[in-house]
């Protein structure tokens, strides 16, 4: 195991790769999540207008 966490003496350079991908798929979720909640109220907004626009 230790073997493996030191990498052949390159962990210095591919544990913060990966904390850097991680870091950035963490994000881009968190982004995603947000986007898709404020789309989501947005289209619950104007499907509402629309309905009400076809009323008058």
């Amino acid at each position: 195991m230790s073997e493996f966490l030191h990498m052949g003496g390159y962990a210095v350079f591919v544990w913060p790769a990966y904390v850097a991908v991680m870091g950035v798929v963490v994000i881009l979720g968190i982004q995603s999540w947000r986007s898709q909640k404020t789309l989501t109220a947005e289209a619950a907004r104007l499907k509402q207008t629309m309905g009400e626009e076809e009323q008058h």
